[in-house]
Order: C-alpha cells, then structure tokens, then sequence
C-alpha cells in the first residue's frame, strides 16, 4: 500500500499522544522544567537543520516573503482557530495548555522537516516506507513528551501529517518526470533550512523567550520551491 509509511506515522503520532496523557499528573515544577528541556531540544535541531542550506539568502528571503503573506492570510490565526474549534467539540479540561496549543506546536514539529519530504517521496516513487517509518518512531515519542505538558491537541496534528505526506506521496510518481534530482536535491537543502529556522521558533516559543506566530512563516515553504527553481532555472 503506497500510503502506508505515512498511515502508521499518523497513527504513531496518536499513539504516542494518548501514552503521553497517562503522565500529565506529574507536579506542575517538572512539567515545566520537562517543557524548557522541549524547548532547548526543539531549538538546537532547528539549528542543526538550517546548516543544511547551501545559500543562505534564499533562506531569509523565503522568510521574510513567507511572513508578510502568512500575516496577510492570517495563517496563524486561522490554525489557532481550526485548534480552538476541535477543542469546542470535545470534553473541555480547564486546567493546562488548550488543545489548539498542543495541536498547531505539534503540527509545526512533525510536518517542517526533510524527512516528511524524503520519507514521502520514497513512498511514492520506490514503495519504500522505511524513512516514514523512522520518521513515525521518532515523532511517536515526540508526541508522548509534548502531550504530557501540552495535552491531547498534539494527537489531532496526526491529520495535517496524514494529509500532507499522503499528497507528496501521491503525486511523487509523476514528480520525476518534471523535476530532476540536482533540483530536488536543491529544493530540500534549503527547505531543510528554512524549516529549521521555523523549528527554532517554535523552541523559544516553548521556553517562553518569544510569542512567534510561527505558523505565519509556513507559506516561505512555498517561497523556497519559486526561488530555488528560478535559481536553478539559471545556472
């Protein structure tokens, strides 16, 4: 089944979050302590993925045109609202993060990332599953550590994973008639990077140094692809 790799990571995701709730009674002071620990761990991979980039302006180019047009659509407040509705339909708990918090921070984490992209792509051109599958464990316990200090949102970011590896995978059996390897290759170095710089943002947010509207910066994804194939395109 061509969808496979990326139905079990979704899967995974929900797993782990359900996992992570049986440990959301531990004392307030560890919690908070375990959220810094995220928060430093989330900073310093989103450091690491943006060394991945071979030209750095197309990075802060992608970002800067990526914010103005998430702040124009409102992105972030449009996912915060997609959140704030699931937790509307759903028993409400008062105490702890809302489920939106948990839902859009997961999200950000499990989607920006190169091996949603390799993993998918692998999916869909070879039927070979093993990155997503990879990519499922990881995020699997990812998700037990941010449910247990963000709560049952983070198992709802299962959705947006499930549809947006689905789609790459799908469409991925006719990528290599228009796209050559160099330019894939080109196109995940520096969305790798751009995604990086996005999953610091995330990081400070967990510590509580920022309040970034990170899902605003989401629309440089696209950014990157225009710029990196105009580039490309002249050499």
């Amino acid at each position: 089944m061509i969808l496979f790799g990326s139905i079990t990571n979704a899967l995974l995701i929900v797993l782990g979050a359900f996992i992570g709730r049986f440990l959301n009674n531990i004392p307030e002071r560890m919690k908070e302590t375990v959220m810094y620990g995220i928060g430093l761990a989330v900073t310093a991979i989103g450091i690491q993925m943006t060394f991945e980039s071979t030209q750095i302006l197309i990075v802060i180019t992608s970002i800067v045109i990526g914010a103005v047009i998430g702040e124009w659509i409102d992105l972030d407040g449009k996912i915060n609202r997609l959140g704030q509705w699931i937790e509307k339909k759903l028993p409400a708990k008062k105490e702890g993060p809302g489920i939106a918090q948990g839902f859009v921070t997961a999200t950000l984490i499990f989607v920006v990332g190169s091996m949603a992209i390799i993993g998918a792509i692998d999916s869909g051109l070879r039927n070979d599953h093993d990155v997503l599958l990879m990519k499922g464990i990881i995020d699997g316990f990812t998700s037990i550590i941010l449910s247990s200090t963000l709560g049952i949102g983070v198992a709802f970011a299962a959705i947006p994973v499930l549809l947006y590896q689905g789609i790459i995978t799908l469409c991925a059996t006719q990528i290599s008639r228009f796209v050559s390897d160099e330019l894939l290759s080109f196109f995940i170095s520096e969305m790798t990077a751009t995604g990086g710089l996005m999953i610091v943002g995330i990081g400070l947010n967990l510590i509580g140094i920022t309040k970034m509207r990170v899902a605003n910066f989401i629309p440089g994804i696209v950014v990157v692809a225009i710029i990196v194939t105009i580039v490309h395109s002249l050499h």
